[in-house]
Parts: structure tokens; sequence; C-alpha cells
């Protein structure tokens, strides 16, 4: 399972309705696959991306599209969309990929 939350830390608060696409790396060279997306809630989380249980071992994308959150809280933001790409090794783990974001910087970790 793979799940994530975005939280504002300019104004100590969860980041919400923030559009969120996950996508898995085919073959090298072969592009992307969309398996999940949906926008993130109250309290700034998608628990939904997959469903739960494992997941396919492979290279994963999460884009997290950020210019609409940044425009309506901060006036405007230097980054429009965020990319973190992560490796699942055992899809059986559960995989909880953070991001904390203000209008000029990021930082994301592999949370629990």
């Amino acid at each position: 399972m793979i799940t994530t939350h975005v939280l504002d830390t300019a104004a100590g608060r969860p980041g919400v309705a923030i559009a969120i696409e996950l996508e898995l790396e085919r073959e090298l060279g072969g592009g992307w696959q969309r398996v999940g997306h949906g926008q993130t809630d109250d309290d700034g989380r998608l628990r939904t991306l997959t469903p739960p249980g494992p997941v396919a071992a492979g290279t994963y994308r999460l884009r997290f599209h950020t210019a609409a959150y940044f425009a309506a809280h901060h006036g405007a933001g230097f980054f429009p969309v965020v990319e973190i790409h992560f490796t699942v090794a055992d899809g059986a783990q559960h995989y909880h990929v953070p991001l904390l974001i203000s209008p000029f910087g990021y930082s994301t970790y592999r949370g629990s």
C-alpha cells in the first residue's frame, strides 16, 4: 500500500485539496503508467492511491500539483509541481511518503 500526506510548513496546517498522481515506471525507457490519483483531504492525507494490500515492486513517481494550492493560500509558489521518485522493493510493506511544502521549498522522507 502507498499513502501520502502534505503539510504546509509555512502556514502550519495540512495541505488540503492538492491533486496527486501515482505512476509506476514501465520497463526501462517504457514511460510511466498511472496507477492511482486523487486529492488530499481536510487532514492533508490521501489514503486511496492504491487499494489496501501489496503493490508491484518497482520505481514509482508521486506528482503533487501544488500551483493552485500555493495561489489560493500564499499568492504564488516557486514549484508548480513536485515530483518524488522512490523504489518499492517489497510490495507487501506499507510505503508512506509525506511532503512538507512551503512556497519556496519542499522536503520529503519515508514515513510509517
